[in-house]
């Protein structure tokens, strides 16, 4: 008897529905006509165990308790789903051959080998277990990966990865906040003041982001346009800008940036270019190419929904659920890929019927895909458990989704048609122009073919169209982005550029003082902030680290990053401002007492490479966790020894103050909180299950 152990009813009904039939349901479990079974978790059947499961005593918060490091861990049966974890032991016992079907990410893997490991099973039987990897509920591909199973023993890394990081997270989370709620009670904090390795180097850049602003100093700069004439006899003068560009002699007179402070220096330039004949000295022609952006992961649709439908992080997680298990119209949306198997490419032609039927407007405006084109996006190196998130194969109407549903999956089969399209073409031009010995510059560009860009037409009202004309902007510079638009500031105006020569004569009519300030950077915002989590090297200053992080996937993991940023809000450390995000005073509170390496990237976002390597089996799980508990230590004697002052006189979430000269003046919650003791072992249970 075969079982097969998916990780939500979901998915083992999605098994089932393949499998022979008829079926015979029982209470958690689905037995097919051949006498195998299909049966689920729901999400982690176990947790670990609570601090005073290893000694009753540490149900007191005490710091002489601290570290608390078990010698041999502990797991616990979840009371709400404890009736589901005995029906799967039973049948595990049963069963002659079992398969896991977990979710194909890490913690799918171990979710499952963890209720394998909790029911016993022997070495022969263990060695036997299959690895099902399932990213589409549609029966057709649920069939292709029953006939695609893997030993689970290939997996086994990604499982002790997994493991690596809850156990790491119970350490750092439950120590850490038992001791700064300890501390904080002494300067008069009445609260829960929760730490968590990503949840508080996230909270931590965004204190210094609102700090940053805040201190922010604006000074003026200045900038000088040419306006400039051809002077061609047998043609019509034509009118075009150019950016002046200081020599190595203006250095001085400018800041790290580039800019220049000198309002005298801009003047004078002003005044020897106006009413003088101008020359271009140089025009550099180059044929470019863009080729098609490639399909979503979840970070990338979450941070471009972000921009463009306004959506949240976990508002996306959960339209992408709903499209994937009740709709069956997307893959495994829990990805941090971007790319795909090759054995995919052979499904393509399905894939575009469905989405030309679901959606026809997509296509309506552009060249008929071409299902011969193989873009970059498809690579076997780059995918493992899980490739990017793409449409399915399953025709639907549109209309029996909400509108956000319909959106973002129209969004999401937008981004895998464009890789049946050939790469954009332009023809970007470098124009130097030299007046009274200054030199002025601007780029122009013309496209010549739009590719995949098509696509995008008709989804952004400020995407380029072909024409006929090189257009360039009036500072010299185009950001575009990965849908294809082009984003300018409000300052750039987009103008013409007429046919040039080099050596060519002109006339600069007038020069233009443009007078600027510097501005401060923008708060967070949903898409911002996931991004600075997916390019926290960005934010890292050691060099070593900054290079270690590259390559990494950042702060948390694709199927985190979402319900970190949303814990921070519901901790009352974040705020939303419109559409910034900003810190708290209790945010901020925190972060200023704690020790600087708890609250910036390096550290969690290195646990992220080391958690990848050993999924990779490139590290041991003891050379991970040793030097993980020693700097632990450190950390605890370090807020034994100091008290997060910042915090005093700081009213916690829940709490508010009461009128003066009332009696027990002070912070007062509702309802009031009980003491220390009583309250600790519910909170270190909430606590020490997150990040």
């Amino acid at each position: 008897m075969i079982l097969y152990i998916a990780e939500k009813p979901s998915l083992g009904r999605a098994i089932a529905d393949v499998l022979p039939k008829p079926h015979k349901k029982g209470d958690g479990f689905i037995m097919d006509a051949n006498g195998n079974y299909v049966s689920w978790c729901v999400g982690h059947l176990l947790e670990q165990a609570e601090p005073d499961a290893y000694d009753p005593a540490y149900k007191s918060w005490q710091l002489a308790h601290l570290p608390i490091v078990p010698d041999s861990w502990k797991l616990k049966p979840k009371s709400k789903t404890r009736s589901q974890l005995s029906t799967l032991k039973k049948l595990i016992k049963q069963a002659s051959s079992l398969v896991n079907a977990g979710d194909p990410d890490r913690e799918g893997q171990l979710l499952v080998d963890e209720v394998i490991a909790h029911a016993g099973v022997k070495a022969d039987k263990l060695a036997r277990t299959q690895r099902l990897l399932i990213s589409d509920l549609n029966p057709s591909a649920v069939k292709r990966a029953l006939g695609q199973m893997r030993s689970n023993k290939e997996f086994v890394p990604l499982s002790t990865s997994a493991l690596a990081r809850s156990r790491a997270d119970w350490l750092y989370g439950m120590n850490m906040t038992r001791a700064y709620t300890i501390q904080g009670k002494k300067v008069g904090y009445q609260g829960v003041l929760s730490v968590g390795r990503v949840q508080t180097p996230v909270l931590g850049l965004v204190v210094r982001r609102d700090e940053e602003i805040a201190n922010f100093v604006s000074k003026p700069f200045y900038e000088v346009l040419a306006h400039l004439l051809t002077q061609e006899p047998s043609q019509p003068q034509q009118a075009f800008t150019a950016k002046w560009k200081p020599s190595e002699a203006c250095q001085p007179y400018m800041d790290e940036e580039g800019r220049v402070l000198a309002k005298g220096l801009a003047e004078n330039v002003v005044g020897r270019i106006s009413n003088q004949a101008a020359e271009v000295t140089k025009l550099e022609s180059k044929s470019k190419r863009q080729n098609p952006p490639l399909p979503y992961s979840l970070s990338s649709l979450q941070i471009d929904a972000a921009k463009r439908f306004g959506m949240s992080a976990k508002e996306v997680l959960d339209i992408c659920q709903s499209l994937y298990e009740r709709h069956k119209l997307i893959t495994y949306p829990r990805s941090d890929s971007r790319y795909l198997p090759v054995e995919q490419h052979g499904l393509a032609p399905q894939v575009i019927n469905a989405i030309t039927k679901n959606d026809p407007s997509l296509t309506a405006k552009a060249d008929v895909p071409n299902t011969k084109l193989k873009s970059k996006a498809w690579d076997d190196k780059k995918v493992d458990a899980h490739h990017a998130i793409i449409p399915t194969e399953k025709v639907t109407n549109l209309t029996n989704l909400s509108s956000k549903e319909a959106k973002l999956y129209s969004h999401i089969a937008r981004q895998y048609l464009a890789q049946f399209y050939s790469a954009y073409l332009y023809d970007e031009t470098q124009v130097d122009v030299t007046i009274a010995g200054g030199l002025f510059t601007t780029k122009a560009k013309q496209e010549t073919s739009l590719g995949w860009k098509q696509l995008f037409a008709s989804a952004n009202t400020s995407s380029n169209s072909a024409n006929s004309s090189a257009t360039y902007l009036a500072n010299g510079s185009a950001t575009y982005l990965a849908n294809g638009s082009s984003s300018n500031s409000n300052e750039d105006e987009l103008v013409t550029l007429p046919p040039l020569k080099k050596g060519q004569k002109l006339h600069c009519e007038r020069g233009q003082l443009l007078e600027k300030n510097t501005q401060p950077p923008k708060h967070f915002t949903d898409a911002t902030l996931l991004g600075a989590m997916t390019g926290i090297n960005r934010f890292v200053s050691n060099s070593e680290v900054k290079k270690i992080l590259k390559d990494t996937d950042g702060l948390g993991t694709e199927a985190t990053r979402a319900g970190i940023i949303e814990l921070l809000f519901k901790r009352g450390y974040l705020a939303r401002q419109g559409k910034s995000i900003i810190a708290t005073q209790v945010g901020a509170g925190l972060v200023h007492s704690l020790p600087e390496s708890a609250t910036t990237p390096d550290m969690t976002a290195l646990w992220e490479s080391s958690l990848d390597a050993i999924s990779q089996k490139q590290m041991r799980y003891d050379a991970f966790m040793s030097p993980l508990i020693e700097q632990l230590n450190e950390l605890i004697t370090q807020a034994s020894n100091q008290l997060p002052n910042a915090l005093s006189g700081v009213a916690g979430p829940g709490y508010k103050k009461r009128r003066s000269g009332s009696k027990n003046s002070g912070y007062k919650r509702k309802p009031s909180p009980n003491s220390t003791r009583s309250s600790s072992s519910k909170v270190a249970k909430r606590k020490t299950t997150t990040k």
